[in-house]
């Protein structure tokens, strides 16, 4: 199951977290897998480039881990901005999970 949470600092999405193998079809065919790769790997792209951040980025391992963190230098107009797109980004993964809640979990912490 791929485990996405959502880290907030007042009521802003600051960083997100995702874990884990949705295992919802074959290797290569895995289409939630898929889902939740493309929204979460756009959303950063379109972060880095749409507002020119460089976000803290973590990821790797079997595990399929990814970590991204909204630096806390950036001014508090590009913070918005990347925290707008992360929510975007949230809408599309609850979409997702509303159609296959057995292969994602997505919480706030």
């Amino acid at each position: 199951m791929i485990q996405v949470t959502v880290f907030r600092s007042n009521n802003q999405i600051e960083a997100f977290e995702l874990s884990g193998h949705a295992d919802s079809g074959p290797y290569g065919y895995d289409l939630v897998c898929a889902g939740v790769s493309a929204v979460s790997i756009g959303t950063v792209n379109a972060v880095m480039e749409l507002c020119e951040a460089d976000l803290e980025i973590e990821q790797g391992g079997e595990g399929g881990y990814l970590h991204v963190k909204i630096p806390e230098s950036l001014n508090e107009t590009i913070r918005e901005k990347a925290g707008l797109l992360f929510e975007g980004m949230l809408i599309s993964l609850r979409s997702i999970e509303a159609e296959y809640s057995q292969f994602i979990k997505i919480k706030n912490n």
